[in-house]
């Protein structure tokens, strides 16, 4: 039998990934105007957007602990084998959740055999880890050996991250309002990264198209065997410049693909628009 992949919409595929890929969809919740839309499933990214702009500031939660129930009993009674590719735990109770439930449905059902992965990765880089486990279970691969997959990427994954303003960030606890002050004083534009699975300010540089520029200088120096990956980029609501970024990324470096998507309602929220990530391995995978 197939193993059963399941992501939670931290992780910014498209819809149409998780229907054309038979990945399981868990999706985290926004609230705005005291409305509550599932992400991906009933909210675009353009109406947080929207509300932003408009002076909202939307809430956001994690994935619902009975939906977790639901899909871990099914699947449980089943006979079905999963590996859950979660959000970072440091920035969600998403995952603790989901390790709750799951502890209570294997006390009815002690062989279950799902395990939850702490990515400590956000955005597309879970998408590309995702992804690839994706591709792996449609060949019915093992699942230890997709387990394997899933968590060397994880480990491996870059997380580099430019916003238009630090103050969505640190308004939903994601950097130091003291990091927000600062880059909105100075009309400074930040890097950010994921260190131990938590957003990271490493650099401050003026000027969008230096920003870039020193982007690609980082995946210079982190990157691995670049024309031989996958590199993912995911925007929030600046599709011009994440256009002008992929750009600069094939010219530099032919990967294999660069895989680009909108930033999800959940993690936008947080972002606010303007924002560019781009992900990458520092490590290929030996098989590749």
């Amino acid at each position: 039998m197939q193993v059963r992949i399941l992501a939670d919409s931290a992780c910014d595929l498209p819809k149409s990934f998780y229907e054309e890929h038979h990945v399981t969809l868990f999706p985290l919740k926004v609230e705005i105007n005291g409305k509550e839309y599932e992400d991906v499933k009933s909210i675009d990214p353009n109406t947080v957007y929207e509300a932003i702009r408009s002076g909202i500031v939307p809430k956001t939660s994690q994935v619902s602990p009975l939906l977790f129930e639901e899909v871990f009993t099914e699947m449980a009674e089943k006979g079905e084998d999963g590996i859950y590719i979660a959000f970072s735990s440091e920035l969600s109770g998403t995952y603790s959740t989901a390790v709750m439930i799951l502890d209570q449905v294997k006390e009815k059902y002690p062989n279950f055999n799902l395990t939850i992965v702490d990515t400590k990765c956000a955005s597309l880089g879970i998408g590309l880890v995702v992804r690839e486990a994706a591709v792996l279970a449609a060949k019915n691969i093992g699942k230890e050996k997709i387990l394997e997959d899933v968590q060397f990427r994880s480990t491996h994954m870059e997380h580099l991250f430019t916003v238009e303003d630090l103050d969505y960030l640190a308004k939903g606890g994601r950097v130091s309002k003291a990091s927000a002050f600062l880059g909105g004083l100075l009309n400074i534009k930040p890097i950010l990264n994921v260190e131990d699975g938590r957003l990271v300010p490493i650099e401050k540089i003026r000027g969008k198209k230096k920003v870039m520029r020193r982007i690609i200088e980082i995946m210079k120096d982190r990157g691995a065997d670049m024309d031989n990956q996958v590199i993912g980029i995911s925007h929030a609501d600046c599709e011009e410049n994440a256009i002008e970024m992929k750009a600069m990324i094939e010219e530099e470096f032919h990967p294999v693909k660069v895989f680009m998507t909108s930033i999800g309602s959940a993690i936008g929220s947080h972002t606010g628009a303007g924002t560019i990530s781009i992900f990458f391995l520092n490590k290929i995978p030996k098989s590749e």
